[in-house]
């Protein structure tokens, strides 16, 4: 046996979905408000993984202009059944104040998991986290958590409720019926059924997803219950636990092809002596076993473990430096933007061959048509660099490295142009619950329009730098504090993780373009 680290997908990527497929094994996860929306793994061994496909890459598919921070694309989940692929997700337009959340469920299938998708069919609305159970008299049946506007505080949660899905139609048909109420957990949501020796086990996600989460388990011999709580509920927990995998939960399992049974749930990494977690909600993994008809984390007790086991002695690849050129678009599988397309419109690689020309739209706190590009933070410590050309004739117009966790709390190492001094003017922007301070004392005004930035990061402490030459760097502003790009510091609380990326705006006519010559993510854990 060999001890490998968990989580198996690190930086944001929450709410997995798995399953296996002759000998592959995928799985997809929650983008939220990044586009394009989905993203969906692969791995032939359960220790090395690819994102290979996001399935929602069309506006025609995933239109998110000016949904709201942590709306966006929830909870995926993804199924197969006689040669075609399912996916639903739940679309969320509002959810974070009031009593009222708008969460539209649609359905997607491909024959063939990298696609084509077909465009997504709408489902319904009554509630968020969809899944697809596809039982073995050929009916199909979708689940989905009920939101409950008249109730206070939990209650919202009101059960999870069931109705038929009929593929010919390509509608929800006959009469719904709630099959679980949940537990005094409570927040019950995100429901996966399997079924195994004629019994129907329905996983919850309860407790929320911050520190109390928790998946329940129940069964019943009737599709629509009563259902029967697991005797050792629940399944998996951080609550009260020492161990440093935090927030475990929301999960689901397969059935792998060594005739084990594995379940993945996403968990949290938070900053030591500080419930902050600055990569997100990942993606951890663990064995399951059955005893007396029920499941068990292998290794028998009820919590998260920071390592899991495989048989083989398989290698694990690792990246620990990755610089992406722009001669082709192969970087984009690392990236993503908010709410609408990569489209020539923003961005090219056309206009300027091997440069990344990214068009200056609106600012940092617009939910309808930023210009940016970024990846995930996938590590504690590492350093991003990235080289600038632009020439900005207003104070207006702004490009640099940006560093990001949403619209309210952000940093942000950018040029731009002080018509007072009459020059290119460095300068670093800290947006903090929506409040903006410029954070270095004295800003650097230079006469060329090229630049080299770059942002170390060390756990909850970060540093920016610059270079006129790309040889001798210069600290440039006080040192960051990182732990404020997390969901918990977010208000409300937010539900991605932090970024880095390169970024423009124009706000004086939306005519302006900065071209980045590379972007380097090394990872120094």
């Amino acid at each position: 046996m060999k001890k490998l680290e968990n989580p198996i997908l690190r930086g944001f990527n929450p709410d997995p979905s798995i399953i296996c497929v002759d000998d592959n094994y995928y799985i997809a996860n929650s983008t939220f408000e990044y586009f394009p929306g989905v993203q969906i793994h692969h791995s032939k061994d359960l220790v090395n993984w690819e994102l290979i496909c996001r399935p929602l890459d069309k506006i025609e598919f995933l239109n998110m202009i000016g949904n709201p921070q942590s709306g966006g694309v929830w909870a995926p989940c993804l199924s197969y059944d006689k040669g075609i692929y399912y996916l639903v997700f739940t679309d969320v337009k509002t959810w974070e104040r009031g009593p009222f959340k708008d969460t539209h469920n649609y359905l997607m299938t491909a024959k063939d998991i990298k696609g084509p998708w077909s465009g997504p069919i709408y489902l319904n609305s009554s509630g968020f986290d969809p899944s697809l159970f596809h039982d073995d008299d050929n009916t199909k049946w979708l689940v989905n958590m009920e939101w409950d506007y008249r109730k206070k505080g939990n209650a919202q949660f009101s059960g999870i409720v069931i109705q038929q899905y009929d593929k010919e139609l390509k509608s929800l048909v006959g009469p719904i019926k709630k099959i679980f109420k949940g537990t005094n957990i409570g927040l019950t949501e995100a429901p996966h059924i399997y079924k195994k020796d004629n019994y129907y086990y329905l996983f919850t996600a309860e407790g929320g997803t911050s520190y109390e989460h928790a998946e329940t388990v129940a069964r019943s011999n009737n599709l629509f219950g009563p259902y029967e709580v697991h005797p050792h509920n629940p399944l998996i927990t951080s609550h009260n636990k020492d161990t440093p995998i935090k927030r475990a939960g929301h999960g689901s399992m397969c059935l792998g092809v060594d005739n084990k049974w594995y379940f993945v749930y996403l968990c949290g990494r938070p900053l030591e002596n500080l419930k902050r977690c600055i990569l997100g909600r990942e993606t951890a993994i663990e064995e399951i076993i059955w005893e007396d008809g029920w499941p068990y984390l292998a290794h028998k007790k009820n919590e998260p473990r920071s390592y899991y086991l495989v048989d083989k002695d398989v290698e694990k690849n690792t990246k620990t430096s990755i610089i992406y050129h722009f001669n082709n678009w192969d970087f984009l599988k690392d990236f993503q933007t908010l709410r609408i397309p990569l489209t020539k419109k923003i961005i090219t690689i056309d206009d300027r061959p091997g440069y990344l020309r990214i068009k200056g739209k609106e600012s940092l706190i617009s939910k309808h048509e930023q210009a940016l590009i970024v990846r995930r933070q996938t590590d504690f410590i590492f350093e991003a660099e990235t080289y600038l050309e632009f020439n900005p004739v207003s104070f207006q117009q702004l490009a640099g490295l940006i560093y990001r966790y949403n619209e309210e709390n952000l940093y942000y190492l950018y040029m731009t142009y002080n018509e007072l001094h009459k020059q290119n003017e460095l300068s670093i922007l800290k947006l903090d619950k929506g409040n903006g301070e410029f954070l270095s004392k004295e800003n650097l005004y230079f006469m060329q329009n090229n630049i080299y930035l770059k942002l170390s990061v060390n756990h909850q402490k970060g540093q920016f730098y610059y270079s006129l030459d790309g040889k001798e760097y210069q600290n440039f502003g006080p040192k960051i504090d990182t732990s404020i790009l997390s969901d918990e510091y977010a208000n409300p609380m937010g539900f991605t993780g932090a970024f880095i990326g390169m970024a423009c705006q124009d706000m004086l006519n939306r005519s302006n373009y900065a071209d980045f010559k590379f972007f380097s993510y090394k990872s120094l854990n």
